[in-house]
């Protein structure tokens, strides 16, 4: 490690955000490239150099808009084409939001022969700018964006025949059918029929609408008019090319057939909307009117607003939004012309309650037996309160976070027994959704306060139990020993045999259950998320868990923080620092781990004479929102350790397997193997004793009893004698684009 010197990035994590994407895709049965052999593609791999590429270029581009394209193309022509889809800097994204161009292979009313998928992202291996090799056949093709969120991210792209251009729009006529009266009108209805031909590039649609000022809409089937009174259909038709066909119009009356109903429609209405302590609708209400006659049928639907307004077509609940009293009167009419006697509903619009921006106001107390030196004896019990008297929507929740853990709900005062310096941040939200900024209060609980350190088989504080890689759901709650769920269920310990594994996952929960930890439902789920573990198959008898393994899977659940990248290899093997410059760090922010024996492989890939520099980050606190650290990858250098990867014979003096800052290996204790040749290396943490082996040689001990060679005397580091955390999680550094290392075979099993 060369420098410390941290290094400002651009966008929101976008590294995360490509490996939270890629996963998403990958559910979806979606890829992120167009890929030949496929029906349509022509032998190019989106984000890759085109081959033989088509004369004809289509080109979309994308920027920070989340509702539309920036640019995209409306006609092509049949035959190859180039795809450019372009997400960069230079189309105008500056927050590092992904976005897709994908053509719907779904629909059968557009093309589904070009199954086209591309993820573009400015900080990705191509800088946002991907290509693929198609053929285009004759007719549209539909697409969109398939991140969810993105609005409106769509449209249609018209594809005519090659050799002419088709401008001659489509002939149309429609026919009226059903039984006349000697007037010429209609009885009971009138059925419409269009119909189209176009001899050019094809009929694309056909579009009806009813009377002068009806909105356009899609033509399927023959249209029904039953309405009695006279009416105008509207027809029109538009081809592949575009070419819109002139309007035209038929019209015809429609008149009820002879009966003897004359008992008018039955009408109610309802009001519904958002309602105030007082009962009256707040900012809106909507009045939805009803009608049913059970002789001729209900022919017209009327509301008229007020005692002397007139009346208006009814054809869709009514919205009020004028602040104050009203009535809303209605009523009906069948076909055989008797009209409903007149009924109205009165109610009260008030003006909306002024917007709460005002986030709750947070305040903390600790309390507890404390010492001469203001430590806490036993534990320290702490107690958060929220009031959002000035907001005036309330308090929704309250959060808190300890030791730099992701934030939890608070429902209590907190228990703090273990031993060492703590850091307990609060926040609180109101039901308006505003959050007040984080504050947090620290502490100690001294040793020998007659509280020992609960006796669990394993250390786990994720959220939820997780059994080997299956997560089952149930929170992971404090139980009555003090212990977590799953640090009862023992997923780490090397089981011979599945049926041995069941039969201690049956007695922890029937205990769990007994205790009123867990109810039957939970006790279940944990049992069927052993199962499916497979714990203790052949296969999982080493006791050590894969967090690493070279799938797209595993590698979407690491995160990228600072500077810096690392990208997926074909061999299962990551590279660091190809992409983007800067130091940063990929880390595995699934759990933390307390004691444990980490093995992977690394590998010297700089270019040239050069030498790389990088390490493994253990024990650090969970990086985003650190009380004091606002770079989430120097949390992992301030507060954890790095264990050093560097091979270089000068320049640096911690070598391969120091402990930097704090304890230092030569190139003579470390060992050198060959540039571009797989080292095995593993890191035992016991307690505070760390252990390094290269290759199977143990090259460096080293026991954490607080001095520091780096960063002396620094008062950030937690614990009274400047020893760092007894657990974290685990992180792999990237230095710059000349420090290349290659990782691979991340395994790790807790001791």
């Amino acid at each position: 490690m060369s420098t410390r010197h941290p290094r400002t990035t651009r966008g929101p994590r976008p590294h995360l955000w490509t490996a939270l994407l890629a996963s998403l895709l990958m559910v979806l049965g979606l890829t992120s490239t167009a890929v030949a052999d496929r029906p349509g593609a022509a032998g190019a791999e989106a984000g890759g150099e085109a081959v033989a590429a088509a004369d004809q270029v289509l080109t979309w581009t994308a920027g920070n808009d989340i509702n539309s394209y920036t640019t995209a193309p409306e006609t092509a022509v049949a035959g190859p084409a180039t795809i450019v889809f372009e997400n960069s800097e230079a189309t105008g994204n500056t927050t590092g939001m992904p976005h897709t161009l994908t053509f719907d292979v779904s629909d059968p009313e557009y093309n589904n022969d070009v199954q086209l998928n591309i993820l573009a992202n400015p900080f990705d291996a191509q800088g946002g700018r991907h290509t693929a090799e198609v053929t285009l056949t004759p007719g549209r093709y539909r697409y969109h964006c398939t991140i969810p969120g993105h609005g409106q991210m769509q449209g249609v792209l018209v594809v005519t025949e090659g050799g002419g251009e088709d401008t001659t729009a489509p002939e149309t006529s429609a026919e009226v059918a059903g039984t006349r009266n000697a007037d010429g009108a209609y009885v009971g209805s009138a059925t419409v029929s269009v119909s189209a031909t176009d001899d050019g590039s094809g009929v694309e649609r056909v579009e009806y609408a009813i009377g002068d000022d009806g909105a356009w809409q899609p033509y399927t089937t023959p249209v029904v008019v039953d309405q009695v009174g006279t009416h105008t259909v509207r027809y029109r038709a538009v081809d592949a090319a575009g070419n819109t066909a002139e309007e035209k119009s038929v019209e015809f009356t429609v008149v009820a057939p002879d009966t003897d109903d004359t008992a008018p429609p039955e009408t109610s209405a309802t009001v519904t909307g958002e309602r105030n302590d007082a009962g009256d609708y707040v900012a809106m209400a909507t009045v939805t009117v009803s009608a049913s006659d059970t002789g001729s049928g209900v022919n017209t639907i009327e509301y008229a607003l007020g005692e002397s307004g007139a009346w208006q077509p009814y054809t869709a609940p009514v919205m009020v939004h004028e602040v104050g009293a009203h009535t809303v009167r209605y009523r009906a009419t069948d076909r055989a012309g008797n009209v409903s006697e007149v009924k109205s509903v009165a109610f009260t619009v008030a003006e909306p309650p002024v917007a709460d921006t005002t986030p709750p106001v947070t305040g903390v107390t600790v309390e507890g037996e404390r010492n001469s030196a203001g430590a806490y004896l036993k534990s320290a019990e702490v107690t958060v309160s929220a009031t959002d008297e000035h907001g005036g929507s309330g308090v929704a929740s309250v959060e808190y976070s300890l030791d730099g853990g992701p934030y939890l709900a608070y429902t209590a005062p907190v228990v703090v027994d273990r031993v060492g310096a703590h850091s307990l941040a609060y926040r609180a939200s109101d039901k308006a959704g505003n959050t007040s900024e984080a504050r947090t209060v620290s502490f100690t609980v001294a040793a020998g306060g007659g509280v020992p350190a609960p006796a669990c088989a394993e250390w786990d504080e994720r959220l939820t139990v997780i059994v080997g890689t299956v997560d089952s759901g149930v929170p992971n709650r404090l139980t009555n020993n003090r212990c977590r769920i799953n640090e009862l269920i023992e997923d780490e310990k090397e089981w011979t045999s599945q049926q041995l594994f069941l039969k201690h996952v049956r007695e922890v929960t029937e205990k769990l259950r007994k205790d009123g930890v867990i109810d039957r439902r939970e006790l279940t789920a944990i049992r069927t998320a052993a199962r499916e573990s497979g714990l203790g198959t052949p296969g999982q008898t080493d006791g050590y868990q894969a967090i690493l393994d070279g799938t797209e899977e595993s590698f979407a659940k690491w995160q990228q923080v600072g500077g810096g990248s690392f990208g997926l290899n074909e061999d299962g093997s990551i590279t660091s620092g190809t992409t983007r410059d800067g130091m940063g760090m990929l880390w595995f922010p699934e759990r933390k781990y307390g004691d444990f024996s980490l093995k992977l492989q690394w590998r010297d890939d700089a270019p040239g004479t050069a030498y790389t520099n990088g390490g493994v980050f253990v024990r650090f606190p969970y990086v985003h929102d650190h009380p004091e650290e606002s770079r989430p990858e120097w949390v992992a250098i301030k507060y954890g350790h790095e264990i050093q990867v560097h091979d270089r014979p000068d320049g640096d003096m911690y070598k391969t397997g120091s402990v930097y800052g704090f304890d230092r290996v030569g190139l003579a204790g470390a060992g050198v193997t060959e540039k571009g040749t797989w080292n095995d290396y593993e890191i035992r943490v016991v307690d505070q004793h760390y252990s390094v082996y290269r290759n199977g040689v143990l090259i460096n001990e080293f026991d954490n009893t607080g001095g520091q060679e780096f960063y002396p005397a620094r008062s950030d580091d937690p614990g009274t004698d400047g020893r760092r955390y007894s657990s974290g999680y685990i992180g792999l550094q990237v230095h710059g684009v000349t420090d290349v290392v290659s990782y691979r075979d991340v395994r790790i099993r807790e001791l």
